[in-house]
């Protein structure tokens, strides 16, 4: 049996100071994601996030909460149950989070001792009919698939960790295969394509922005043996290359650049920024909040913004980005900010999983999946 893991970083369970707080104490513990000295981070999270970030944090999640909850986790169902029906009965697929729910133990546990787990044992998160109880075999066969297009230590390294980490506790591993990021994959690239292209027809925008999430500038230094080279000159990201085959930025500006190229867009009509820094420590820029009044100054009046670090919608993109960015540039004078959706679960994405699946199961010569149309 062949297994697949979707792994996405993560949401609260509920837009309420509690549970945003369990949330955050999760994420944030994390050494990959605030990567200093433990006693630090420890004194970092809970004398000066924890006491106030929870509170402003569950006031923005509930401006993006809807009846099925989540943005997140709903997007990721959904593309977890369409790419189950679209690999079919040979294969079991399963959603896990980072932080929170459902987790990393519940779905890997879901995948390799099915037995274990009563009807609905996992919840509404348990995916496809083999999630549903009755005799289901475990997979030895496991494909992971970390829903971060962009590499990252913060992100797919710490997914990974997570995921290896359970998996070293068993006796006996199942054979294991690990999708590369996915930066720049013609089925990503076009998805997205499909995506903005209406929008860009539609609003006719003076200026595109691809607003990716951000990093401290030490993540990337510590990514690359690179000397002098990484952030030490003004075109260090312009390719992926020997020396930063692991760069997020190049990543990032990478993916724009496919992105750009497939709509046609000069390299005067688009910026790459970043968003969601945190804290005062140096992080990669430019930054978006700071390049919206620049294009104000420059006569911009409308833009169109692509979030290509996030392949669901969430939190950065539909309240950081389709709102509070979307205010500020209205602010500033300009006419419209319109924020291009996530891929979600569009057919376009999910034909782009299967495929990015069928590759990598070459690799096990499992045999033919189904032909992506």
């Amino acid at each position: 049996m062949n297994g697949l893991l979707l792994v996405n970083l993560g949401t609260p369970d509920a837009p309420r100071p509690r549970e945003v707080r369990r949330y955050l104490r999760e994420f944030l513990s994390d050494p990959r994601v605030i990567d200093l000295p433990a006693p630090l981070r420890a004194l970092l999270l809970h004398l000066v996030i924890l006491p106030v970030r929870p509170r402003r944090s569950a006031e923005a999640y509930t401006k993006v909460w809807t009846e099925r909850g989540s943005p997140l986790l709903f997007h990721s169902q959904d593309l977890a149950a369409a790419v189950q029906a679209r690999l079919g009965p040979a294969w079991r697929v399963e959603l896990a989070m980072r932080y929170g729910n459902p987790s990393v133990p519940a779905a890997l546990q879901a995948l390799l001792d099915p037995q274990s787990l009563g009807p609905q044992s996992l919840g509404p998160q348990s995916l496809g009919p083999q999630s549903r109880g009755g005799a289901r075999p475990a997979v030895d066969r496991l494909v992971i698939l970390p829903l971060y297009p962009q590499y990252s230590s913060a992100a797919t390294g710490s997914s990974l960790e997570a995921i290896f980490r359970v998996l070293s506790t068993r006796w006996v591993l199942p054979s294991v295969q690990v999708i590369e990021p996915f930066f720049d994959d013609p089925g990503f690239i076009q998805a997205f394509v499909a995506r903005g292209r209406p929008i860009l027809e539609s609003l006719r925008p003076d200026h595109v922005l691809f607003s990716f999430h951000g990093l401290p500038e030490r993540h990337l230094t510590k990514a690359e043996d690179c000397g002098a080279y990484c952030l030490q000159r003004a075109d260090c990201c312009a390719e992926v290359g020997p020396q930063n085959p692991s760069c997020y930025r190049a990543q990032c500006f990478a993916t724009a650049r496919r992105i750009a190229q497939e709509l046609s867009l000069s390299p005067s009509g688009y910026t790459v920024c970043f968003q969601s820094r945190l804290g005062r420590t140096p992080w990669i820029r430019p930054f978006t909040d700071l390049v919206l009044p620049e294009l104000r100054q420059k006569g911009v009046r409308r833009v169109a913004v692509f979030c290509p670090a996030f392949v669901a919608d969430c939190l950065e993109t539909l309240e950081e980005i389709g709102m509070r960015a979307r205010a500020q540039f209205v602010a500033e004078g300009g006419e419209e900010l319109v924020l291009v959706p996530s891929l979600n679960a569009t057919p376009e994405w999910v034909d782009a999983v299967v495929g990015l699946v069928r590759r990598q199961s070459a690799r096990f010569s499992l045999g033919s999946l189904p032909t992506v149309s």
